[in-house]
């Protein structure tokens, strides 16, 4: 007897090259037990932002949003770079006593990417300005 795979439900927080390029892996992911259900960028005319909106996934410009959800979301995926994106999401996620979804740092996001086993490599976020999301 096969067991049913379990929906993992993420949104990613920041669309900017790192972000846009997890978000088209993941969301072509979806019949493996992958959901996106949000994201956040500030900038509108991100390249994510496209293709979210054309996935049918909810974009917002405020990452507190996607807290809002509460556990509707399994895991925050913060690919913006800046250490104090990541620290406001866990503070507000401690205030709302959301004590299930979890904040996943660039690290895991690379983790995940490499055992996808991708042939082009993880965009470097060095190369990024510190925008935030």
């Amino acid at each position: 007897m096969v067991a049913a795979r379990k929906e993992v439900r993420v949104a990613i927080v920041g669309l900017g090259r790192v972000g846009s390029t997890f978000l088209s892996k993941l969301a072509s992911r979806e019949d493996q037990g992958v959901k996106v259900v949000a994201v956040a960028e500030k900038d509108e005319n991100a390249q994510g932002v496209m293709l979210a909106r054309s996935e049918g996934i909810t974009v917002y410009q405020d990452a507190r949003d996607i807290v809002a959800m509460g556990e509707a979301v399994d895991i925050i995926f913060d690919l913006t770079g800046v250490p104090d994106t990541r620290k406001v999401l866990r503070v507000d996620l401690a205030r709302s006593g959301n004590q299930h979804t979890v904040v996943a740092p660039e690290v895991i996001a690379y983790l995940i990417w490499n055992m996808m086993g991708n042939p082009i490599e993880f965009p470097d976020f060095h190369d990024q300005n510190q925008r935030g999301y």
